[in-house]
């Protein structure tokens, strides 16, 4: 398969900004838009034992308001490189973050979980252009020896998001109802578009083709087959034939696709960049930490509302502690890059962030809230070094005529991942509760932090295959 070579360069009869601060202020300007789509995920996750109330339905069940945005994001990511391509990643973006707001004003107005999920995926198809294009903005932007500095502003609506949301959604369902948490993306984003328009310059790049619907339509179906057996494994939800009538449908569109993007030039997802080996690391072992990490936002509510009794504020506040943490590590971490390189960064802090997040699992009522805190900040540090390294590192090797189709496999991969851990911690709840579904007390919570924390850890044995120069040349390291 051959590669178009790119051009992403800003366009010239762009308004001219300092050299310096030109790929600075563009990943701002679109972390800041990003910005919206972390404080919405955070303050959904905060709300989760208030929504169960208003629908009236179990708060395991609250999952699908996760998973059903994550699942439009994955399934339309894959589009999203070649849209970039074909009219331009600035105005993608913009167009994203409108459909985001429409769905995020619908899901105010929400009467059940029916019509929540329905919404949460508008807001996905939204979503699913602005992480990738973000990334495509940023990368096309920034020279190679400042993209490690780059991609630290890029990351930072993932660390500021958090800090902010947890909170921001206790203090709304103290003072209003819950769909007040829904509203206030209307001026944020607002004011992420404005940022957007004023310092991201339009990109020229390559013409993708024509768009590859064949591919795009199989990998949909088994995204969505994938996914949806996750969701419904050992929950009841539905027959057992029904369950493996979607792994059947999930291994045959998997195995039809494969055959097609061996037979395609311009796949709609490029699954022969992975013979990379700085990508497929950053691919498989930040998609594998992802499946322990993503049931943290859905457990966590649960564990302080539910079983330890707290308020929507009091257990925004603490959770608090894992942004500042992630906040507390962005300073540091192209210098600890710099000096250890990316293998090391990678293995340390896979090992580390892997104990923390299974540190919850002992949390009860007589633990010191100032030591949940702590080490809550101290597992935002280890885990912000982990995403500032994977997601760094991935580009290391790559052409720039790949950048754009190595942004749309991240995405993809990292939003499955996301969504089958949250189904993963779903499960393994369940599996606590035992078949009576007994009252969420905190001892039902020992399970399943133990086995997210198992998960994460197997990404370390995929970063010790990394060579020890892995990433040198944009990390800075001089090797003796």
């Amino acid at each position: 398969m051959t590669e178009a070579p790119a051009d992403s360069r800003p366009d010239p009869t762009a308004p001219p900004s300092s050299p310096g601060r030109g790929p600075q202020l563009a990943s701002i300007a679109v972390a800041s838009a990003l910005f919206m789509e972390f404080i919405d995920s955070t303050a959904l996750s905060t709300a989760l034992p208030t929504l169960s109330t208003a629908f009236h339905t179990d708060p395991v069940h609250l999952k699908l308001a996760l998973t059903s945005y994550i699942l439009a994001l994955a399934v339309m990511a894959p589009a999203s490189g070649w849209a970039a391509d074909k009219y331009g990643p600035r105005r993608v973006f913009m167009l994203a973050m409108s459909v985001f707001l429409v769905g995020s004003v619908l899901c105010g107005f929400a009467q059940s979980l029916g019509q929540l999920v329905v919404f949460r995926t508008l807001q996905g198809l939204g979503g699913a252009m602005m992480t990738p294009v973000g990334r495509l903005i940023v990368v096309g932007s920034a020279p190679r020896e400042r993209l490690v500095s780059a991609m630290s502003w890029f990351t930072m609506p993932a660390l500021v998001g958090p800090l902010v949301g947890p909170p921001l959604a206790g203090f709304i369902l103290g003072v209003a109802s819950w769909p007040w948490i829904f509203f206030i993306n209307v001026p944020v984003g607002l004011l992420g578009m404005a940022a957007v328009l004023r310092f991201v310059p339009p990109l020229h790049q390559p013409d993708p083709g024509p768009f590859d619907g064949k591919g795009f339509a199989l990998t949909a179906v088994a995204i969505t087959s994938w996914i949806g057996l996750a969701e419904t494994a050992g929950m009841d939800l539905i027959p057992v034939a029904a369950q493996g009538a979607l792994g059947l449908t999930a291994l045959g569109a998997t195995g039809l696709y494969l055959r097609h993007w061996r037979r395609t030039e311009r796949p709609v997802m490029n699954l022969g960049l992975v013979r990379f080996l700085t990508f497929r690391a950053s691919l498989v072992g930040g998609t594998v930490l992802r499946l322990g990490l993503g049931a943290t936002p859905f457990l966590l509510p649960l564990l302080f509302q539910v079983a330890l009794g707290w308020t929507p504020f009091e257990a925004g506040l603490v959770t608090i502690g894992t942004s500042v943490g992630a906040l507390a590590c962005k300073p540091v971490a192209p210098g600890l890059i710099r000096r250890f390189g990316f293998r090391r960064v990678l293995i340390l802090s896979n090992l580390a962030t892997a104990v923390l997040t299974a540190a919850p699992a002992l949390f009860r009522q007589s633990t010191p809230v100032p030591l949940i805190i702590g080490l809550l900040a101290v597992a935002g540090f280890t885990r912000s070094m982990q995403f500032t390294a994977t997601n760094t590192v991935a580009y290391a090797e790559l052409p720039p005529g790949a950048i754009s189709n190595a942004s749309t496999l991240s995405v993809v991969a990292q939003q499955v991942g996301l969504s089958l851990g949250i189904s993963f911690g779903g499960l393994m709840l369940h599996v606590a509760r035992g078949s009576t579904e007994g009252p969420l007390t905190p001892e039902r919570f020992f399970l399943p932090f133990l086995a997210v924390g198992l998960v994460s850890a197997l990404a370390g044995p995929i970063y010790r295959r990394l060579p020890a120069d892995a990433g040198a040349s944009i990390s800075g390291r001089k090797l003796a």
